[in-house]
């Protein structure tokens, strides 16, 4: 391999191990490993699955696929085939067809053809993390023995990618696990005492309420107060509970992200558009316990959507308005009849947990439904 080639690898590996230290998800960075393979390797088409314990991979991601054929394709292939040999046999694999190799069994409708094929397995020492491989290489000949050779190192720099962006997801899940136990902490310093106080308050009222009616009177005050108190400070802990997500990319980005990994798992398409600048002088974004709320109330409602709506299409609009803030999830599904509802009924939709979350940030949620005509969940928060 000439000086050249090494330093192409170097620079493309590169990509995939900044892309850790720029805090990207495993998933993003095994997709700079497989744009990198493909556009160093000149292959139309390039792979890299990582496999899970139940026959499938619990990663997979590829170059040269439109979202379209993917959906078309279906669900990500399972551990048979080439692609099983190559991971139990841990050992590289170059073919002029692969359709003519004994291992080759079959591929979904919409999948594209291969022809010349070039695999890798992802080492850590003797354990496999995952399979690249490569296919119709757009220069004449197909494959060689030199892009063996290249692949192989690449494949060795991208094990390491993958480790460390596997730690620091490990690293970020103990820091999570961290802050819940001092969350639970704080929330029994904070709250738990009150609330026994409370109790023992209102079981003294009750003694009093035939016996002494002023003094009862007089601890129902002590109770409604200490009752304020506590819901104060339980709510400033949990407004302390912001999703990793939104520090790391904010609301719009957060939303846009959720919209896009639904739109890749389920069949319908799923959509986000977002409208205006947030106010204030630097365009930061709303309130942190707003924002939560937003994230929240959007989950809840496309979760609604993808699981009992039989929707073709959802689409979710965040708007930041003079008047405040505005997010609406719609579908074109089977809808219901919601004349009369008031985010009290309808259970099994979570219609009132996210309107205590719209009331809990001075804000109002409204769902618009019929038979036949869809459903529109619409939070409005005032600026």
């Amino acid at each position: 391999m000439s000086a050249r080639d090494r330093d192409a690898v170097l620079h493309a590996v590169s990509s995939a191990v900044l892309a850790v230290t720029r805090h990207l998800s495993v998933r993003e960075v095994l997709q700079v490993i497989v744009r990198s393979a493909a556009r160093l390797l000149d292959a139309k088409y390039a792979a890299l699955g990582v496999p899970d314990d139940d026959g499938a991979f619990a990663e997979f991601v590829a170059e040269g696929i439109s979202d379209e054929q993917w959906k078309a394709i279906g669900p990500t292939p399972r551990q048979h085939g080439m692609l099983g040999a190559m991971l139990r046999e841990g050992a590289p694999v170059r073919l002029a067809d692969i359709r003519k190799d004994p291992r080759f069994e079959w591929w979904p409708k919409a999948h594209p053809i291969l022809k010349d094929f070039l695999g890798v397995p992802i080492m850590d020492g003797g354990t496999v993390l995952g399979i690249i491989f490569l296919s119709n290489k757009r220069t004449p000949g197909g494959f060689g023995e030199a892009d063996e050779e290249l692949l192989t190192l690449f494949a060795a720099h991208a094990a390491i990618a993958i480790t460390n962006a596997r730690l620091y997801e490990r690293g970020r899940e103990l820091t999570v696990i961290e802050e819940r136990t001092r969350m639970a902490r704080e929330l029994h310093d904070a709250v738990s005492q009150k609330l026994f106080s409370l109790r023992l308050t209102a079981r003294a009222a009750a003694a009093l309420a035939r016996t002494d009616p002023e003094r009862a009177a007089e601890a129902i005050d002590r109770v409604e107060r200490m009752a304020g108190e506590a819901l104060t400070e339980l709510r400033a802990v949990i407004v302390e509970l912001r999703p990793p997500e939104l520090d790391r990319h904010g609301l719009v980005e957060s939303l846009r992200k959720q919209v896009a990994l639904l739109d890749r798992l389920h069949p319908m398409t799923v959509a986000f558009t977002a409208e205006g600048e947030p106010p204030g002088d630097s365009g930061s974004d709303s309130a942190p316990e707003i924002e939560v709320a937003v994230l929240r109330v959007a989950q809840e409602a496309l979760h609604n959507a993808v699981r009992h709506a039989r929707a073709a299409r959802i689409d979710v609009r965040l708007a930041h308005e003079e008047a405040g803030l505005v997010l609406e999830v719609s579908d074109d599904g089977a809808g219901f009849d919601s004349t009369g509802l008031d985010g009290a009924g309808v259970h099994g939709l979570g219609l009132p947990s996210m309107s205590d979350r719209a009331q809990a940030v001075g804000g109002r949620l409204s769902v618009s439904s019929a038979p036949g005509r869809g459903t529109t969940v619409r939070l409005e928060v005032p600026a």
